[in-house]
């Protein structure tokens, strides 16, 4: 279930996905209401709100031109070093893995990826093969110490370091370096908040779908709603939580139901851009893909198509390419014997994309143009 608030305050419960025959009878009697509409928002943002959400958004929405990290090695980095690399289950997390891979590679690193499906006992089962492998280094993200914490403890008791990143875990205790904890990822929701308040110019009726099996999502909502309802006061909320199983398979269908169902909705915002893949298909299907603009939160080659094309609005661009190459920079410092402090309190980069700037809509891209350069003179290899 969800609760919206509407701008007038009101709450009342919302189920994520109508059953087939709710969504055959709504069909019959769908509207197709510009998204600029000004009757969908009862009550718009102050023009003091507006003005702020637009300041951050200027400012995200300039491509950056420094990875965070300053600081060279300073010492020679060991060659040969054997890394396990656990994957979370969905694509971003293969593509972190295939990002470090090309770092360990400047390195003279080897990775060894281990596949999960994305639920506790797969991550488990990773964890206790970590064991078994006794790597030099174990790199994981997406799931808190709590589900692996036994193998944690023996990993600890090895002395081998633990990386993670984009989870809601602190460091220490066994976890080495956290990368895009917390305190770093919640200025995603903000960015996300700042673009939908400044598109609607402080008028929109916001339904946010959110995928709470990765805990590191939720400072994003919660920083997402809070900035919002500043900046936007009065504008409608909801958010819906959905299943990890949605993904690329009936998550277009629970959009669809939901647009329907609430015709005042202007904006649609996914806390992961895999929900949003095949949903601007199924909106333009039942007519409804002029009704709202989107926003997606770790953009990915399919949402960047659909920003190039107008089936999509914009996007938080993560910074999953320097992510993973400062997971390889902390790791360069701890085999040098030197503290991981300086990776870990680095501010790495993110970028609000929308059709004027993409960058590319064939690939993952970085954010820094130069960004192997930086690390490379970081590491004593350039």
């Amino acid at each position: 279930m969800s609760r919206r608030t509407t701008p007038t305050g009101r709450t009342r419960a919302t189920t994520a996905l109508l059953t087939t025959a709710a969504l055959l009878a709504l069909a019959a009697c769908g509207g197709n209401t510009g998204a600029g509409n000004s009757s969908k928002a009862a009550a718009g943002g102050s023009s003091a709100g507006v003005k702020a959400a637009q300041q951050v958004l200027a400012q995200y929405a300039k491509r950056p031109t420094s990875v965070g990290i300053t600081q060279p090695v300073g010492k020679p980095i060991p060659a040969g070093k054997k890394i396990d690399f656990i994957l979370c289950g969905v694509q971003s997390c293969q593509d972190l893995a295939n990002y470090f891979t090309q770092a360990a590679k400047v390195l003279g690193w080897t990775v060894n990826k281990i596949p999960t499906q994305g639920t506790p006992q797969s991550v488990q089962a990773a964890w206790t093969q970590v064991v078994r492998d006794k790597p030099d280094a174990v790199i994981a993200s997406g799931f808190p110490r709590s589900v692996f914490a036994k193998q944690l403890k023996q990993i600890k008791d090895m002395n081998i370091p633990v990386v993670e990143s984009s989870t809601d875990d602190k460091a220490g205790d066994g976890i080495s370096m956290l990368i895009d904890g917390p305190d770093v990822v919640k200025l995603e929701g903000s960015i996300m908040a700042s673009w939908v308040t400044s598109d609607s110019k402080g008028a929109a009726d916001t339904v946010y779908f959110d995928l709470p099996t990765y805990g590191i999502l939720k400072p994003v909502a919660d920083t997402f709603r809070d900035d919002y309802q500043k900046w936007c006061s009065g504008c409608g909320y909801d958010k819906v939580d959905v299943p990890i199983s949605a993904i690329g398979k009936d998550m277009p269908d629970r959009v669809v139901s939901y647009v329907r169902s609430h015709p005042k909705v202007t904006h649609v915002v996914f806390s992961v851009a895999l929900l949003n893949v095949g949903v601007p298909a199924a909106l333009r299907a039942a007519g409804l893909q002029n009704k709202v603009h989107t926003i997606v939160n770790i953009g990915e080659s399919t949402n960047y198509q659909y920003i190039a094309s107008g089936q999509t609005q914009a996007a938080v661009a993560f910074n999953n390419i320097e992510n993973a190459w400062a997971q390889a920079d902390g790791l360069a410092r701890h085999f040098t014997g030197q503290s991981m402090k300086v990776t870990q309190d680095a501010r790495l980069p993110f970028m609000l994309i929308d059709k004027d700037n993409l960058i590319s809509t064939k690939t993952d891209f970085s954010l820094v143009e130069d960004y192997q350069a930086q690390f490379k003179k970081l590491w004593g290899k350039s």
